[in-house]
């Protein structure tokens, strides 16, 4: 005799369908979160590398005469750690002030450090503290612009904080 048991233990495919559908957002949710920290860990690797290359420039300063690394693009303007390591990077390796070149994490497009030494005088600044250098990290991934950590650089005619999300400079008087 065939007959159905109105009183068995089982799921209903509604159940299933419903059980299903809280696990995908769970996992969408958790996904989320994943790439969020993903992100403020490689702008938590960008700033340590920033500070580590300002350190460096700060030692080859007191070393060189109180001169900065020239920049030496082969594009005629910024350098960026895209450029072969850049040349700015180059030189702290070569001259013992960084173990290595200090890449942005992706390093590539606008994720990458640039650099530039500008004359005395430059933009307004003051010409008898010499020439200076601006040093920054464009699309910092986890904040906007600019960071809220970046100390910032600007001239009277000119301020670089627009153009980074991160940046700091220095004169060399």
């Amino acid at each position: 005799m065939n007959y159905i048991d109105n009183n068995s233990k089982g799921f209903t495919l509604i159940e299933l369908l419903v059980v299903i559908a809280i696990i995908g957002t769970l996992a969408s949710v958790v996904l989320a979160s994943l790439n969020t920290a993903r992100d403020k860990a490689r702008d938590a690797t960008r700033l340590a590398g920033i500070h580590q290359i300002q350190r460096a420039l700060q030692l080859y300063w007191l070393e060189n005469d109180g001169n900065y690394p020239q920049e030496n693009s082969s594009n005629g303007s910024w350098e960026d750690s895209t450029e072969d390591g850049g040349d700015f990077l180059d030189e702290l390796v070569d001259g013992g002030y960084l173990p290595s070149a200090i890449l942005d994490p992706i390093n590539a497009s606008n994720f990458k450090y640039s650099y530039y030494v500008y004359g005395a005088g430059s933009y307004a600044c003051p010409s008898n503290r010499g020439q200076f250098y601006v040093l920054g990290a464009r699309d910092m991934e986890s904040s906007g612009r600019p960071h809220p950590l970046s100390p910032g650089w600007s001239c009277p005619s000119r301020n670089w904080q627009n153009e980074f999300d991160w940046v700091t400079g220095n004169f060399e008087n």
